[in-house]
């Protein structure tokens, strides 16, 4: 069997592991390497308008399929990339960054090329990215290459953090041994310590036993690390009352009769505080508790037992056990629960948000009543992605369907990050099943960040719904701080014209004002059907926002304010 370039191994092996869209620009150093992706039958290159916008897109691709891959060029591609890599590190996203890089001849000779700083050091932009990289490898010798690419896809797929792999420009042409690929990367994770294991298992018994009252609290870590069916499946058998955190939207079932709704801290709604804060157990699976995840760190538990289910450790009250992982220790409780809780009475839920009360269709929108209305839109299997702002907030006061996936940067926040990332879960929807929906709440002012994305869904005929949120400018900036402050206005965009200037033939815009303008929306059949890409600007109030928002502003205002 002839070899086959270390190029086409690269891609050959991410087809493998069911990455099929690779992002990213092309670039001097890099040119040579893209020409392999069309010797792989069923790879695709999107070709982006911008490295940060692939950064987020391949964010948004590996949200959905549990890994993306970014090709940069050496110094002005990967750091133009690097705010989107760094995004993905903070929120375990699983991203490869491929850069080419210069020849290893160039580099060894401290050529003053082009895109370097003009000092002859050709490795400081890898060093910048291994801070923000599980781990990172510059390909030096064809002889280990393959095994580095393995060792580098395994990490990407098992840590869910991004990994940087520089390849330089003579090497991708090289041969490497076709037979290599007959053997799978190993992408399952080392089995925990036994005797620890055995410990947390017993002890967790020993707590869900005792308890009168315990709950279930799902956060973002549960999906990026694959335990939502674990997690599931835990609630089921326990029917201990569920709840999720704001980035753990869509890790569980919402429709679930033991669902309980979003837990914020003191952002909660009331019953749901005080149903999670009265717990005499906690069962945390996936915990990120960043400020806007928490209420600004506004957790308030009335009891110690705590158990931390994460994807490399796990924590009992005080006590922590490294090295073993939810994963293994989720299935072996699974199969031992069911007697520890035999005893168990399953305690009332909370009631369910109570429905908008009827209005003229004349209403003015505003977005407490349109984030309470939109789960009616909502359908299973969506995927949906709310931008950082009254979005991510709003979003909080909706129920998801059945194996909805939920997008959104709570605790990278960089505005602009849903209009890369919708881009990277369309071409995935497209891949898993064409008929699935993917929907993007935006707001005006982050749209301006990452717009031209919109030019390269429309290149493949990618077909998400876009909700840009018109308040005239950055709400949630002018809640925090400088409500009339220049800074916080944006120039108007005529929304609607914007598919027809990126070039669209089959698209569709609408522009809605009214609480019946949104209810003949949503509910037209024709409208539900995910036939072409699709324009809604919902226009709003400048200072309109969810309730939830405008509390958290106040208290990172207070926070903020603080010496």
């Amino acid at each position: 069997m002839p070899d086959l370039t270390l190029g086409r191994y690269l891609f050959e092996r991410l087809y493998q592991v069911d990455v099929k869209t690779i992002f990213g620009l092309p670039g001097d150093f890099n040119l040579s390497l893209l020409d392999k992706i069309y010797e792989v039958p069923g790879m695709r290159w999107a070709g982006n308008a911008n490295e940060l916008n692939a950064a987020y897109a391949a964010d948004g691709y590996a949200r959905v399929k549990g890994m993306a891959c970014i090709i940069t060029t050496f110094g002005v591609g990967e750091l133009s990339a690097l705010n989107g890599i760094a995004g993905s590190y903070a929120e375990h996203v699983g991203v490869l960054h491929v850069v080419g890089v210069p020849s290893i001849s160039s580099q060894a000779k401290q050529l003053l090329l082009h895109h370097t700083l003009g000092n002859g050091d050709f490795t400081v932009f890898h060093r910048m990215s291994a801070n923000i990289s599980e781990t990172t490898a510059m390909v030096t010798d064809i002889g280990t290459a393959p095994a580095e690419i393995d060792r580098c896809i395994r990490t990407t797929y098992v840590t869910q953090r991004p990994v940087y792999l520089g390849l330089p420009a003579n090497l991708v042409d090289l041969p490497v041994p076709t037979h290599l690929l007959e053997t799978p990367i190993d992408l399952t994770l080392k089995p925990n310590d036994q005797e620890a294991e055995n410990e947390v298992i017993e002890t967790v018994l020993e707590l869900i036993e005792e308890a009168s009252n315990p709950v279930i609290l799902a956060d973002a870590c549960a999906g990026r690390h694959d335990v939502k069916v674990e997690t599931n499946k835990l609630i089921d058998m326990t029917q201990f009352p569920a709840f999720v955190t704001p980035m753990g939207k869509g890790t569980i079932d919402e429709r679930n009769p033991r669902f309980g709704g979003v837990y914020v801290g003191t952002l909660s709604n009331e019953n749901v505080r005080n149903a999670v804060e009265s717990a005499d157990l906690i069962l945390s699976v996936g915990a990120l508790l960043s400020d806007f995840n928490t209420g600004s760190f506004s957790y308030s538990y009335k009891t110690k037992n705590i158990v931390e289910f994460h994807s490399d450790y796990i924590k009992i009250r005080n006590a922590t056990f490294p090295g073993v992982q939810m994963k293994f220790v989720l299935n072996k409780l699974l199969a031992v629960v069911g007697s520890a809780v035999k005893g168990y009475t399953p305690v009332p839920l909370p009631p369910r948000l109570t429905p908008n009360e009827p209005c003229p269709p004349d209403t003015i929108l505003r977005q407490e009543w349109m984030w309470n209305e939109v789960s009616k839109f909502f359908r299973d299997g969506d995927i949906i992605l709310t931008e950082t702002g009254t979005a991510a907030f709003g979003i909080n006061q909706s129920l998801f369907p059945n194996n909805t996936i939920g997008i959104s940067q709570v605790l990278w926040g960089s505005i602009g990050f849903t209009g890369g990332a919708v881009l990277g879960a369309s071409f995935a929807a497209e891949e898993i099943d064409p008929s699935k929906r993917v929907i993007l709440f935006i707001g005006d002012g982050s749209l301006q960040l990452t717009v031209q994305e919109i030019s390269t869904l429309i290149r493949w005929d990618l077909k998400p719904y876009l909700f840009v949120l018109n308040n005239n400018g950055y709400t949630i900036e002018r809640l925090i701080h400088g409500p009339n402050a220049g800074y916080n206005a944006i120039q108007p965009w005529r929304h609607t014209k914007l598919l027809e200037a990126f070039g669209a033939n089959d698209y569709e815009n609408v522009k809605i004002t009214t609480t019946g303008e949104w209810q003949t929306l949503t509910q037209d059949k024709q409208f539900n059907e995910p036939s072409k890409i699709r324009m809604i600007e919902v226009m709003l109030p400048v200072m309109d926002a969810p309730s939830n928002l405008i509390a958290q502003a106040k208290l990172t205002a207070c926070i903020n304010s603080k010496k």
